[in-house]
C-alpha cells in the first residue's frame, strides 16, 4: 500500500505541471511601469491657517489655572487597613477630598479639614471622576457638592 503513495508523489500532479509552466512562460516578462521612475508629487498651496481651538465657553481650565479640586466620597475611606476618621467629631463617611497644591486634605460634614499624608495626587487622580462644574470660590463648590 504504501509502494502506492510514494509512486504517486514521485510523479509531479496536475497542478504542479501547471505552474511549471505559467512560470516559465512568465520568466522574461517584466510588469507595466516596472523600473519607470514615479511623477514627482505637485505642491499645494499651504491651506489657510484658522482658530481650530474650541469656543471659550467649551474651554476646560487646565490644572495650572485651578486652585484645587475636590470630590466627594460617601462611604468610609480605608487607608492602609485603617478607616479614616475625623481627628474632631470622629466622623468616618462621607467626605470631601479635596486636592491643592500637590497636597491631599479630608473634609468631614462638620467642616473640619484635616490633611492626609497617606493619600498622594496620583491616588486622587486614579479615583476622581471628571470634573461637573468649574466655581469661582471655595464655597461655591462647597455649596454645589452638598456641604
Amino acid at each position: 500500500m504504501f509502494h502506492r503513495i510514494r509512486r504517486r508523489a514521485k510523479e509531479p500532479c496536475e497542478a504542479q505541471r501547471r505552474f511549471a509552466e505559467l512560470h516559465a512562460q512568465l520568466q522574461d516578462q517584466v510588469p507595466p511601469g516596472f523600473g519607470v521612475r514615479a511623477p514627482e508629487p505637485e505642491l499645494a498651496a499651504p491651506a489657510a491657517v484658522g482658530d481650530d481651538f474650541l469656543p471659550p465657553e467649551l474651554r476646560v481650565p487646565s490644572h495650572d489655572q485651578l486652585s484645587g479640586r475636590m470630590m466627594p466620597w460617601k462611604q468610609p475611606l480605608f487607608l492602609d487597613s485603617e478607616m479614616a476618621a475625623c481627628a474632631e467629631c470622629g466622623a468616618y463617611r462621607d467626605w470631601l477630598i479635596l486636592s491643592t497644591r500637590g497636597e491631599i486634605w479630608l473634609r468631614c460634614r462638620a467642616g473640619h479639614q484635616q490633611q492626609e499624608t497617606r493619600i498622594d495626587t496620583a491616588w486622587y487622580n486614579r479615583h476622581s471622576g471628571p470634573a461637573d462644574a468649574t466655581h469661582a470660590t471655595f464655597e461655591e463648590c462647597l455649596r454645589h457638592l452638598g456641604h
